[in-house]
């Protein structure tokens, strides 16, 4: 007879994803003549959740590579940028009570689209793209079917015909419970495996 269980388990109670264009703007120690190159590294992030929202904080670093003093002579500027994102959740039944257990994973790392000397011409302007989704895990419910240890599910077979012919001392196996869950398996026969 065919019985329902239910289990109580966390899993992925609500998801959110975000992308960010942010721009920032840089100072260098002198006048650049122009841009030779633009990188962002050591990206690193957390999440928590606040109310409907993920807060996910993180920083990256800003390099630029540029030329001064009319192009004869070039450096690199470097600086950490902060951020801090708002990540509406999203429920798939409806909002419900969880708890403050959140997973961030980064899908777009830090990467400068855009980098321009500003109209003022001693900063940088440098735009930089990344995007996130969160998980928030929470308790749930799960119904299950419960069966009895002999319980076989119903499975649809091909009738199979063969042309070769098999010998008299071919085994045949089958498999029986031995009431505890697991499988003994019982032959009917196998060759003779003693040395001649």
């Amino acid at each position: 007879m065919k019985r329902l269980r239910q289990i109580v388990t966390k899993a992925v109670v609500a998801k959110g994803k975000k992308r960010t264009e942010e721009r920032v703007t840089l100072s260098p120690t002198n006048k650049p003549t122009s841009i030779l190159g633009c990188w962002v590294i050591n990206h690193t992030c957390s999440a928590k959740k606040v109310g409907k929202f993920v807060e996910v904080t993180g920083k990256f670093d800003v390099n630029v590579w540029y030329a001064y003093s009319n192009h004869s002579k070039t450096a690199v500027f470097s600086e950490t940028v902060h951020y801090k994102d708002k990540v509406k959740l999203h429920y798939r039944e409806g909002e419900i009570s969880v708890g403050d257990d959140v997973r961030v994973r980064v899908l777009q790392e830090p990467n400068c689209i855009e980098a321009i000397i500003s109209p003022c011409g001693t900063k940088f302007e440098i735009v930089v793209e990344r995007e996130v989704i969160v998980e928030v895990m929470g308790e749930t419910t799960i119904c299950i079917s419960v069966h009895p240890l002999d319980y076989e599910e119903d499975w649809s077979f091909k009738d199979e015909s063969s042309s070769s012919s098999s010998s008299s001392s071919s085994s045949s196996s089958s498999s029986s419970s031995d009431g505890e869950g697991r499988y003994v398996l019982e032959s009917s026969s196998f060759p003779d495996e003693r040395p001649r």
